[in-house]
């Protein structure tokens, strides 16, 4: 019998990870160990998994207990920010050598006190190349913080009324600024009436915090059994979109889709086509934070996971080469 449901539920079935435990904040000694990885153990010369080569990848550890959850991330040039399910911040420089340097830890403030942990239940992150400003999407509250480029500082937030139904675990898992200036916020379990497969999905005309229209609602159809974790554009519009499944079976897989959500009408269903699925033999975990940049002619895809602060999980960083053009469905009408 396999297990399939989002582990934000079945975490919050044990008190430790509630969200009423006391927040882990990072200390001001800011240290990171990175140990390369590989992608198949059983097969070290493996480099492809799907439509991607692999490039590289890192577990990340630190002596801070606080260090690890995360659950977005933002990669300009070399300088790599992780964002936890708890606020806190990671920063660092990154070179081909795949080695972290000039490292800082942060605090993200707001929304609450940050006392225990629901208070900063940071799932996602988008930004603004041209002022750098950035969003974050929290569960627990089904809201929308928007930062300065440095995320010390809160400038706005909104707890959009399309979301207000969403449960505490299923909030804006996945959030995407287009560079059309459009917002695309996923739920991780929210789903349409009579569309059990489907993830609800909206589109904001622009800035949430600050557009008044309503958004467009349309859905999402994952791999079956898998919940989108984090999204990310590409160069030709489509978007890459993150999936994981917690099973008995195979603990934490994780699959990527792509979908193209260019001219979906309310109501519409999109579905998206599988380019790589990470499985056994080829590392697995808690894959929760995506990103997408260009080194040259070349779409790099990064995948970070969520240890969950657990010994028996990972905290990888994880670079890839889009080779694929695998095409995605167009969306279709639906009743969602």
């Amino acid at each position: 019998m396999r297990l399939a449901l989002p582990l934000s539920v079945l975490l919050m079935l044990t008190p430790t990870a509630s969200g009423v435990e006391p927040r882990p904040v990072l200390g001001d000694r800011p240290e990171i160990r990175a140990e390369p990885v590989l992608l198949d153990a059983s097969n070290p010369s493996r480099r492809q998994v799907g439509a991607l080569t692999y490039l590289g990848g890192l577990a990340l550890t630190s002596p801070d207990p606080a260090f690890g959850g995360f659950s977005a991330m933002r990669v300009i040039r070399d300088r790599f920010t992780l964002l936890s399910d708890g606020g806190n911040i990671v920063d660092f420089r990154m070179g081909p050598d795949l080695q972290p340097r000039d490292v800082r830890f942060a605090d993200l403030p707001g929304p609450g006190t940050g006392a225990i942990k629901r208070h900063r239940d940071s799932e996602s992150l988008t930004w603004d190349p041209r002022t750098g400003r950035v969003w974050v999407g929290f569960e627990n509250r089904n809201a929308i913080w928007r930062y300065d480029a440095t995320l010390a500082h809160a400038e706005r937030n909104v707890k959009p009324a399309a979301m207000a139904d969403w449960s505490i675990a299923g909030g804006a898992e996945a959030m995407v600024r287009l560079r059309s200036g459009q917002f695309i916020v996923f739920s991780e379990t929210a789903r349409p009436t009579g569309l059990r497969d489907a993830r609800i999905v909206l589109r904001f005309a622009g800035d949430p915090t600050e557009t008044k229209s309503a958004p467009l609602r349309f859905a999402y159809v994952p791999p079956a059994g898998y919940d989108p974790t984090d999204a990310a554009e590409l160069p030709d519009g489509r978007l890459m979109v993150l999936n994981r499944r917690l099973s008995l079976s195979g603990l934490f897989t994780a699959k990527l889709s792509l979908i193209d959500i260019r001219g979906v009408r309310p109501g519409g269903v999109v579905r998206g086509a599988e380019i790589a699925s990470f499985e056994r033999p080829l590392l697995h975990d808690n894959f929760e934070a995506l990103a997408i940049t260009q080194e040259g002619a070349d779409t790099i895809v990064w995948i970070a996971s969520d240890d969950n602060g657990q010994f028996w999980e990972q905290s990888l960083l994880l670079k890839f080469k889009f080779d694929g053009q695998a095409k995605s469905p167009l969306p279709v009408k639906g009743t969602g």
